[in-house]
């Protein structure tokens, strides 16, 4: 007979912020190495931004399929490479609208989900919108912890510390 998972034994479940930024390296990295040590699994989201006004509606229509076939090329490349780490496949999710709203939306309806896991720039004066909107308004408001990783590590750096 299979033994009921309680909170408190259920897989943890990391969820990584999927863009085009040079930290998404890092935050997937520590995801993958923390799931693979604790057997948990890791969820991956890409929230492509509403369409600013188009006049003519086809460009519109247009870019938007654009814009869904690149974030899907996107989550496949990354998914492949969370397998490669972890030989689980990720739980993928693909929304659309303000990446603010969306992630906080996600993380309120996906239960499962237990950590979010960012990645921060280590390349200007701040760390990047959506870290700085978690770690003000969002934190008060997202039911998991926040990891975030600095840019700056490297994969032997992370295995270090997961």
């Amino acid at each position: 007979m299979a033994k009921k998972q309680t909170k408190a034994s259920a897989p943890r479940v990391f969820l990584v912020v999927i863009d085009d930024s040079e930290e998404l390296h890092q935050a997937l990295y520590y995801a993958c190495q923390r799931a693979a040590s604790i057997d948990g699994h890791i969820a991956l989201m890409y929230c492509i931004p509403p369409a600013e006004f188009q006049h003519w509606a086809g460009v519109g229509e247009l870019m938007r399929e654009e814009a869904r076939t690149e974030a899907e090329d996107l989550l496949r490349v990354n998914s492949e490479y969370v397998h490669e780490l972890t030989g689980k496949t990720p739980a993928v999710y693909l929304r659309e609208g303000d990446p603010k709203v969306e992630l906080i939306n996600l993380i309120n309806e996906a239960s499962e989900i237990t950590m979010l896991i960012l990645g921060a720039s280590t390349d200007g004066e701040n760390s990047g919108p959506l870290i700085n909107y978690m770690t003000t308004k969002g934190a008060s408001i997202c039911r998991v912890p926040i990891t975030i990783v600095p840019g700056n590590l490297s994969d032997d750096d992370i295995d270090h510390i997961t």
